[in-house]
């Protein structure tokens, strides 16, 4: 019954989500850069990006700022959000547009989202400076529970910290 319910469930009811990713980012020169990591997010607005390669960081978002740790250069950058997004309501206003492939609209941008098997395959958009961004995930895992301690940033000491 409960897997029964879990292939059903559609954008509107996801909760949480984890997942390995891939994220490339194409500039107007058809110049890629390419990043993974890890991401675990859950209801209402936490969020927790932990890019492994090229380089290592660690982005936690939450309903009124994000934090940015930077291991490699010892420096942690905190700043106040000034746009409330909102990843689970932008995901549940998604329109479905063909099999498998929705719609959705966030600050002027549009966002397409894949699904396989009812799980979250990718997200494609255009960022404010045109650059052709896509985020594959692999290993998803969906409406599982989430220690909130999980998004609580953790950094030592002696790192520089900017707050913006």
């Amino acid at each position: 019954m409960i897997l029964t319910t879990y292939l059903y469930a559609s954008l509107k009811d996801i909760s949480s989500f984890e997942a390995d990713f891939i994220q490339s980012i194409t500039d107007d020169k058809k110049n890629v850069l390419t990043y993974t990591g890890h991401i675990i997010a859950s209801k209402p607005q936490n969020a927790k990006w932990n890019y492994i390669k090229p380089i290592q960081k660690k982005i936690y978002i939450n309903k009124s700022e994000v934090t940015i740790i930077e291991p490699e250069i010892e420096q942690v950058i905190i700043k106040k959000v000034e746009l409330k997004f909102d990843f689970f309501n932008m995901i549940s206003k998604a329109k479905k547009i063909k099999k498998d492939t929705y719609l959705t609209k966030y600050n002027n941008s549009e966002f397409t989202i894949i699904l396989s098997e009812k799980l979250i395959k990718s997200i494609t958009y255009i960022d404010e400076f045109e650059n052709n961004i896509e985020i594959i995930f692999k290993n998803q895992k969906q409406n599982n529970k989430i220690d909130l301690k999980k998004f609580t940033p953790i950094f030592p000491l002696y790192y520089d910290v900017i707050r913006d």
